[in-house]
């Protein structure tokens, strides 16, 4: 199937999702995302995002850019690096993204850090390959790690960079956050707790980590709710421990973050 056809085999149903986690090379995860509306906030991954752009320009706020990447195209960020997805909330955009860990790509690089300085890929032939794989991962005559680790070698081969990606780290606030992760935060008197005014907190803060404070709070949360979700039955227990209300104000944080419902995301 050429990349232009998939439009045609899209239902008029919005936000439609579906998560995917393969035990293979450190975790394999796949988000197939139909139509969605709800835009991302800014946060980060552990992995790289490799996403496949299927209908709809796809838009990518970094701190210091704003990029768009067209139909058939590959859109990539790194390890750690802060972006913010907003997409089209009528026609919704239809993308899919593969996740992977940053050791995979490391050792295709011959043990070098990999690090992607351009962010939007135009290459109809990793296009393709990508396609192929994304429409054909759960087919059991499909050797899915021999095949994705060829299309890999390929996009790092063709356009990895040399360049030192230095990380932000969270020095001055992180034991702070860690230790008050599940408390209602407030500026002011968090502020207070390091002798500033909350404007200046404020600034340090998104310095240092790229993200606003409750930004920052609720990827943490979050990302605490899907360890929880692999070994917890009780959506609301899961919630409680997390620092959220209910289920349904876990799951309206946890589909903006991720594009599914912890329900949806615990089933894959």
């Amino acid at each position: 199937m050429k990349i232009k056809d998939v439009d045609n085999t899209l239902t008029d149903t919005h936000n439609i999702s579906t998560y995917h986690k393969i035990p293979i090379l450190d975790g394999l995860e796949l988000l197939n995302a139909r139509k969605h509306t709800i835009d991302f906030p800014f946060h980060t991954h552990n992995n790289f995002n490799i996403t496949l752009i299927l209908n709809q320009t796809f838009y990518t706020k970094l701190n210091d850019k704003f990029l768009q990447a067209p139909i058939g195209t590959i859109s990539i960020t790194n390890p750690n690096e802060v972006h913010a997805t907003p997409c089209d909330n009528k026609l919704g955009n239809s993308f899919f993204t593969f996740y992977i860990a940053p050791d995979v790509l490391r050792t295709l690089n011959k043990g070098r850090d990999v690090f992607f300085e351009d962010k939007i890929i135009y290459d109809r032939d990793l296009v393709n390959c990508f396609h192929y794989l994304s429409k054909h991962f759960n087919n059991s005559a499909l050797n899915l790690e021999k095949e994705l680790l060829h299309v890999l070698e390929r996009l790092v081969a063709r356009y990895a960079s040399s360049m030192y990606f230095n990380d932000k780290k969270t020095i001055l606030f992180q034991d702070f956050i860690g230790e008050n992760l599940m408390e209602k935060f407030s500026l002011t008197d968090s502020a207070k707790r390091f002798g500033l005014d909350k404007y200046k907190f404020l600034r340090l803060f998104k310095h240092e980590t790229g993200l606003t404070p409750n930004n920052y709070i609720l990827l943490q949360r979050i990302e605490k709710c899907k360890k929880l979700l692999t070994k917890e039955t009780d959506l609301m227990e899961v919630a409680i421990e997390t620092g959220f209300y209910d289920v349904a104000h876990l799951s309206r944080h946890f589909k903006r973050f991720t594009g599914v419902t912890p329900s949806e995301y615990k089933r894959a």
